[in-house]
């Protein structure tokens, strides 16, 4: 028998000074069994750092053809693809044919630098490809902002994320520019 999925209620407060957008977001998140709470929060980064009304979570690990969010239009059509980790040669090849504008946040410190060092060159061919590293300070303060009902803050300014909760938990992300879209 498989293990279900755990669901989280997360209230999500985006203020993005970069690109102007100030919203609250309802979200339901659905940790899959085998992903870590830090993959599942730093979604919800994902998700503030591109949000707009249209992005939505997907079946993300669950479902191998689908990224962990995306932005699809009222006809159908992939706007923006966005994963989280590491993805090979051939994912980035079938994303960029599908979608718009990509995006790729990767978050472990040695394996994303080995990772990026070896697929740099074959980035270069993909025009609105995006890849941007996610350096998180302090990974149990993550650990301790999680709950099965979430209220979180998101303040994104200067290169740099500023989670926060209710109980006034912090934890800075770093962002750190890997590749940079063409178009």
């Amino acid at each position: 028998m498989a293990i279900k999925s755990t669901i989280f209620k997360v209230h999500l407060g985006i203020s993005d000074l970069r690109r102007q957008y100030y919203e609250e977001h309802e979200l339901t998140v659905a940790r899959h069994a085998s992903e870590t709470d830090l993959r599942m929060v730093l979604r919800l980064v994902a998700f503030a750092l591109n949000a707009h009304e249209h992005l939505a979570f997907t079946k993300g690990l669950g479902a191998a053809e689908e990224p962990d969010l995306w932005q699809v239009d009222l006809t159908g059509e992939i706007q923006h693809w966005i994963e989280l980790g590491q993805p090979v040669e051939k994912r980035l090849r079938q994303s960029c044919g599908k979608a718009r504008r990509v995006s790729v946040y990767t978050y472990q410190k040695g394996a994303s630098k080995v990772w990026y060092e070896g697929m740099k060159d074959k980035m270069e061919r993909f025009e609105h490809l995006e890849v941007t590293h996610l350096g998180v300070s302090d990974e149990s303060g993550l650990a301790a902002m999680i709950d099965r009902s979430m209220k979180l803050h998101c303040l994104i300014e200067d290169g740099q994320v500023l989670l926060t909760d209710d109980a006034e938990n912090s934890v800075a992300i770093e962002l750190t520019a890997l590749h940079r879209r063409k178009m």
